[in-house]
């Protein structure tokens, strides 16, 4: 399966993480070659990918927002729940993972994507049914983080399970009686934060699972967020629990070359 991906700094990320095939890329005709698009050129010369010159309408077929370059690549690849425990193992950090219990918008998903790659979690968990998956838009919004992203779509409540006896606590983004706030749970060491759905929020069987449930304290007349707002300050939290450390990130194609 092929698709394409728009946007230079989407393609930019994904020839940056190498881990996809990147069969082609087509840039608009009269484009300047400077920034993000002199970049994006460097790179696919350097791994040899065809560059084909095309009319900007004829990119506007293939992507939305695509900022006058585009990538034909292979589908995304999801990686095993060992796989996201190993990266941790390898970077020799307390693992750090978020769950996301059938989130159904992409924008949520992209949003939340970029954030996890910001503060440094190894990886994310999908369900196998009813849940936004890593899709061109998806890309789009995460400015090409979910491209650095290990992610694993798994039976969530055994995904959990495998977490637990790998050593990690799982804490549950829920409102509601026995909730507790930020300050009453520890959210350093092995951790696992689960965001639920936008509308109904955790499933029961996910929510039971949790060995804490977190809720963020609010002092406005809206007593709720947004799925991706709530699940990026929850991130932040655990974070800055761990006191902010630096992040060990895997070498990238781009970062190997030039070492």
């Amino acid at each position: 399966m092929r698709e394409w991906i728009g946007g230079r700094n989407p393609v930019y990320e994904l020839l940056r993480a190498g881990r996809r095939q990147v069969f082609r890329l087509l840039v608009a005709q009269g484009v300047q070659e400077k920034g993000r698009i002199s970049d994006n050129l460097r790179l696919a010369n350097s791994r040899k990918i065809p560059v084909e010159w095309a009319l900007r309408s004829r990119l506007d077929t293939l992507a939305s927002g695509h900022q006058g370059i585009v990538a034909e690549v292979s589908a995304y690849p999801y990686v095993g729940l060992a796989d996201i425990l190993e990266r941790a193992d390898r970077l020799q950090e307390d693992a750090f993972i978020l769950v996301l219990d059938s989130l159904q918008d992409p924008q949520n998903l992209g949003s939340l994507l970029r954030t996890a790659e910001a503060v440094g979690v190894h990886g994310v968990l999908l369900p196998y049914r009813r849940t936004a998956t890593v899709t061109p838009a998806v890309v789009n919004v995460s400015s090409g983080a979910s491209e650095h992203m290990l992610i694993a779509q798994v039976n969530l409540h055994q995904g959990i399970q495998a977490l637990k006896e790998a050593g990690l606590w799982i804490v549950g983004l829920e409102s509601g009686s026995g909730a507790l706030r930020p300050d009453q749970i520890r959210l350093d060491g092995p951790l696992a934060v689960v965001v639920g759905n936008e509308g109904e929020g955790l499933r029961a069987l996910v929510r039971d699972s949790c060995d804490f449930l977190l809720q963020l304290p609010m002092r406005g007349k809206v007593d709720s967020l947004n799925a991706a707002v709530a699940g990026s300050v929850a991130l932040y939290l655990a974070w800055q629990a761990r006191r902010f450390a630096p992040i060990t990130p895997d070498l990238t194609i781009d970062e190997q070359t030039e070492s």
